[in-house]
């Protein structure tokens, strides 16, 4: 099955200009789900891994299903006020304003091997703070995985130094 055949392109949403990948209808698709988690485990079948890491929001869902494969817990990076505290906060950039993420300062224990999960990589700034929360509150990060990379936006660069893994990439909008 070829994943980005099932995810819907909405053009010109949210705004002029935009081609919005929608996940959506690859969740709703229970075969596209599973092949797709089954396709975001598999780096790590063999690899120590502690705990699987969600970008808030849409990241949960692959997160849960990719914990409960692995067998390790699952933790939430969310937006700020979101959790209960205490938490390790972290201010990052977007394309057009800032916002702020949290974790809870004893998600992770120093050491614990860490995967962090989202939906899609566009121009990094999430999951770099991201990266920042994690390596703050002591985890080993050995892999970040993303459904949909807009390569285009060139995020990757901003994550140099850790395995990437995305299962569909787009090289323009």
């Amino acid at each position: 099955m070829d994943l980005k055949q099932v995810i819907r392109e909405i053009p010109n949403w949210p705004i002029n200009g935009v081609n919005f990948k929608d996940i959506s209808t690859l969740i709703e698709d229970a075969q596209a789900f599973r092949l797709t988690i089954d396709q975001l485990a598999e780096p790590y079948l063999e690899k120590p891994v502690d705990k699987v890491i969600g970008i808030d929001a849409r990241g949960f869902l692959f997160c849960s299903a990719m914990a409960y494969k692995l067998g390790v817990g699952c933790v939430m990076v969310r937006k700020k006020g979101k959790l209960p505290p205490p938490t390790v906060s972290r201010d990052y950039a977007l394309e057009y304003g800032s916002s702020t993420m949290e974790i809870r300062h004893d998600s992770l224990k120093p050491g614990d091997n860490v995967i962090l999960v989202d939906d899609l990589l566009a121009t990094g700034g999430t999951m770099a703070a991201a990266v920042d929360l994690v390596k703050q509150t002591g985890g080993r990060i050995i892999g970040l995985s993303f459904i949909v990379e807009l390569a285009f936006l060139k995020g990757r660069a901003k994550l140099s130094g850790y395995p990437l893994y995305s299962l569909v990439s787009y090289a323009s909008e």
